[in-house]
């Protein structure tokens, strides 16, 4: 384990102790508000602790088995390098575990989310992009069980989608998707080519995490300009007669969300509200940010656009992920929503890049 995060771990049990002594001071447990501070205190680095107990005590059984691997019996000396070999083997575990537990938790990865995915480059053969990364998530919110709701969108005319917003509810979805946001390149041979040549389009895709309650973003009446109109999705009669879409426009940062998908415009305004404030936090959020991740390769949840973050290059079936340097040879599988092979390099990459940070 390297030095620095044993003395992190040395402080937090020192702290631990020093915690369990103050809640239990007659002072400090008639004093209600500092007394369930400290105890949430305790509450969080508890498990920590007692994980770094364990994992001393496997150190001191590991010191010990060496010891015994060291007599000049032979058949002791066997039996205790055996042990010594199975209990590295639970620590490296055991230590890998305890790291961890040290990364600080994103409070919004068990949020829903909204996912936006545009047509780019390309034309009619983006849209169709982007129809094809819709159902590539949605599978695999299927698989998941979560649900999905689309807000609004604006098809393509040769099918798919010049832009799809949608909403997915779940848990830990915000934590499976958060690193899909960026420039997504497709190449293939589009429908329409006659001579059998690739093209290269690209779709930008965006995912916002949807605001909790406690998480709320004040909006001046003042700085909201909406605007309703006539759906223009399916929905019968009632789509032809009602202006229950809504469009919304934050002025003073020019950002405008619209939602048709429900037939009730107090509906509409509200889920347009809430996709407003999660577009007008996570901007404050990557504004804030950006400076931290100006050097690193990864772009967790700052939604950066700049250049692309993964390939899909179908006369190949091939899947590259530029930022981790990840080449799978299994296109159709991914596209038809076994995603898991991508996204958990991504987060192994994001756990190294945060255990890194706590090293220096």
């Amino acid at each position: 384990m390297r030095a620095s995060i044993r003395t992190k771990l040395e402080r937090l049990a020192e702290r631990y102790e020093e915690v369990g002594r103050m809640l239990g001071d007659p002072s400090i447990s008639g004093k209600s508000g500092q007394f369930r501070d400290l105890s949430m205190e305790y509450s969080r680095i508890e498990p920590v602790v007692q994980k770094y107990r364990r994992f001393r005590a496997l150190e001191l059984e590991a010191r010990e088995a060496e010891a015994m691997a060291a007599a000049d019996d032979a058949a002791m000396r066997e039996m205790a390098e055996d042990e010594v070999r199975a209990l590295r083997a639970t620590i490296d575990t055991e230590e890998r575990d305890l790291e961890l537990s040290l990364i600080p938790k994103d409070s919004r990865d068990d949020s829903n989310i909204y996912v936006e995915i545009r047509a780019g480059a390309g034309g009619d053969e983006a849209a169709i992009f982007a129809g094809d990364l819709f159902r590539m998530y949605s599978r695999y919110a299927d698989r998941r069980g979560w649900t999905v709701e689309v807000l609004s969108e604006n098809r393509g005319e040769h099918g798919g989608y010049r832009e799809i917003i949608s909403r997915f509810v779940g848990r830990g979805a915000f934590a499976r998707l958060k690193f899909e946001s960026g420039t997504h390149r497709v190449q293939r041979v589009p429908a329409t080519e006659a001579q059998g040549r690739i093209h290269t389009s690209t779709c930008t895709v965006a995912i916002l995490p949807e605001l909790a309650e406690v998480e709320d973003v004040p909006i001046a009446d003042a700085d909201l300009k909406v605007d309703t109109y006539r759906a223009s999705g399916a929905g019968g009669q009632h789509v032809n007669k009602t202006d229950s879409a809504v469009r919304m426009t934050h002025l003073p940062t020019g950002i405008v969300v619209e939602c048709q998908d429900e037939r009730s415009q107090h509906k509409n305004r509200s889920r347009a509200l809430s996709l407003l404030k999660a577009k007008l936090l996570a901007a404050a959020r990557e504004k804030q940010e950006a400076t931290q991740a100006a050097a690193r390769r990864l772009q967790v949840g700052t939604g950066d656009r700049s250049e692309r973050i993964r390939t899909y290059n179908f006369p190949q079936g091939r899947l590259t992920d530029h930022r981790v340097e990840l080449t799978l040879y299994k296109l159709d599988d991914v596209i038809g929503g076994d995603l898991d092979e991508v996204i958990d390099p991504l987060q192994r990459e994001y756990q190294a890049e945060q255990l890194a940070a706590l090293s220096e």
